[in-house]
């Protein structure tokens, strides 16, 4: 059996989907949204669905850019997770 190279992204990326993970409190989804918009001027704010966790102690926001490559992505990443609110990002 042979390894494969995980799949090539190609830049600009429209459609790239982003999901943030924290704990649910005072407007999370605002956070994030505010925070992937300095990232991504473009993102369609009627795109973005939350989630709450089963018994509502995390959210997650569910984002599409346009990513434009892996440094707009790495700083995305650092930024939100750089606040302390964010526990995860997919």
């Amino acid at each position: 059996m042979s390894e494969q190279d995980a799949p090539k992204i190609e830049f600009p990326c429209p459609d790239y989907p982003i999901k943030v993970v924290g704990v649910n409190d005072d407007n999370f989804r605002g956070f994030v949204v505010e925070t992937v918009q300095i990232h991504a001027p473009d993102l369609d704010i009627s795109r973005v669905t939350v989630n709450d966790s089963r018994n509502g102690t995390f959210q997650s926001v569910t984002l599409m850019i346009t990513a434009t490559g892996e440094d707009q992505l790495r700083a995305l990443h650092t930024d939100l997770m750089a606040s302390g609110r964010v526990r995860m990002v997919i």
